[in-house]
C-alpha cells in the first residue's frame, strides 16, 4: 500500500485559514508586539490572542523573545521560501479588508505609547546624560582616534544626536554635521554645546522618518540610539535613504544582555541589545552591502553591557 505524503506547504494553510491568526501575522510582519499590545490592537481578549499565538508558534509562523515578564512576538525569521510566498499572497489580499487597516492604526497608537517611556527619560535627564553614558559605556563611546579618517568634504548625520557630544567631536573634521533627535530637551543641550560651530545643523524629528532629503549624507551614524526605537529596521532603511550611494553607515550599540527590564524601567530602553545575526539580517534587508559587525573589547571603566560596532555601505 502506497503512502501519500502531502507537500509541506499544505501544512501551512491551516494557520492562515483563521482570520484572527492572519490578523496577528499582519501586525507582526515588520513589527514586534507583546500579547497585551496585540490585544489592544486587535481588540480581543488575552486568552484568545494567547491561544492563537500558541498555534502560530507551534506551526513556525511566529517567534518570541523574553524581556522581563513580557514576551515580544514577531514574524518568524526562519520561514522557508514557500511559506513566505504563501503569506505574501494572503497579506496582499487581506490588506484590502478594513479590519486589517483598523488593526494597523491601533498598533501605531500602541507603539507611540511605548515610545513615551524613553521620551520621558530624555526629557528629565538631558543635563546628566553625558555622565550616564560614560558611567555605562566608558571610553568606548569616544571615536576620537578615528576622526582623522573622515573626509573634509563629507556631510555627516549624527542620528540621535543627544546632547551633541559626538557631533562636537566630528564637526572640526568635516564640511557639515546634521544632528537629528526627537527630544527638544536633548536638542537644547546640544545647541548650547555646539553654538560655536557654524557647520552644525540640528533638527527635531523621528529616526523612523528623518527630516533629511534623499542622498543628503556621506556618512550616517547611529551611536547608542537604536535600542531606544520601536522599529530598528525602519530606522536602518531611513538611514540608507538619506545616505548617498557608496556612502557609509556607522552603528554603535549594545550586545545582548540580561538587564533589559532594568534599563527599560530606568531609561526607556526598548531592546536589550542586538545579536550580530539579527543586525546582519536587518542591514541586508535595508539594502546595505559590504557590512561588517565586530564586538568591541570590554572597557574596564564601563559598568554597562558590552558593545559592538557595525559598518556598512549604502
Amino acid at each position: 500500500m502506497n503512502t501519500i505524503i502531502s507537500p509541506p506547504i499544505l501544512d501551512r494553510l491551516s494557520a492562515l485559514g483563521d482570520e484572527t491568526r492572519s490578523r496577528i501575522l499582519a501586525l507582526l510582519d515588520g513589527s514586534e508586539l507583546t500579547v497585551s499590545e496585540l490585544c489592544s490592537a486587535l481588540q480581543l481578549p488575552q486568552p484568545t490572542v494567547s491561544r492563537q499565538l500558541k498555534t502560530l508558534a507551534s506551526e513556525g509562523w511566529v517567534e518570541a523573545r523574553a524581556e522581563g515578564r513580557n514576551r515580544h512576538y514577531r514574524l518568524s525569521t526562519e520561514l522557508d521560501d514557500s511559506a513566505r510566498s504563501l503569506w505574501s499572497i494572503v497579506r496582499h489580499v487581506v490588506a484590502r479588508d478594513g479590519v486589517y487597516s483598523a488593526d494597523a492604526e491601533r498598533a501605531k497608537a500602541v507603539m507611540s505609547h511605548r515610545r513615551l517611556r524613553s521620551s520621558a527619560f530624555f526629557a528629565e535627564s538631558a543635563e546628566q546624560w553625558d555622565a550616564k553614558r560614560a558611567e555605562l559605556f566608558g571610553s568606548a563611546i569616544g571615536l576620537a582616534p578615528l576622526l582623522g579618517l573622515l573626509d573634509p568634504d563629507w556631510t555627516v548625520g549624527d542620528l540621535g544626536v543627544g546632547t551633541g557630544a559626538l557631533a562636537g567631536q566630528i564637526a572640526p573634521f568635516v564640511r557639515r554635521v546634521l544632528g537629528v533627535d526627537r527630544s527638544p530637551e536633548m536638542l537644547n543641550a546640544a545647541a548650547a554645546r555646539l553654538d560655536h560651530f557654524d557647520n552644525v545643523d540640528l533638527r527635531q524629528g523621528e529616526l523612523e522618518a528623518l527630516p533629511l532629503a534623499d542622498d543628503e549624507l556621506d556618512l550616517a551614524i547611529l551611536a547608542l540610539v537604536l535600542h531606544y526605537v520601536v522599529d530598528p529596521p525602519a530606522v536602518l532603511a531611513e538611514a540608507r535613504r538619506v545616505t548617498k550611494r557608496g556612502g557609509r553607515l556607522l552603528l554603535l550599540d549594545m550586545r545582548p544582555h540580561d538587564r533589559g527590564r532594568e534599563y527599560a524601567e530606568e531609561m526607556g530602553h526598548v531592546w536589550p541589545g542586538f545579536a550580530a545575526e539579527r543586525m546582519a539580517s536587518w542591514l541586508d534587508a535595508a539594502g546595505y552591502t559590504s557590512f561588517r559587525i565586530a564586538a568591541l573589547p570590554p572597557d574596564s571603566d564601563a559598568r554597562g553591557p558590552l558593545l559592538f560596532l557595525a559598518t556598512a555601505e549604502s
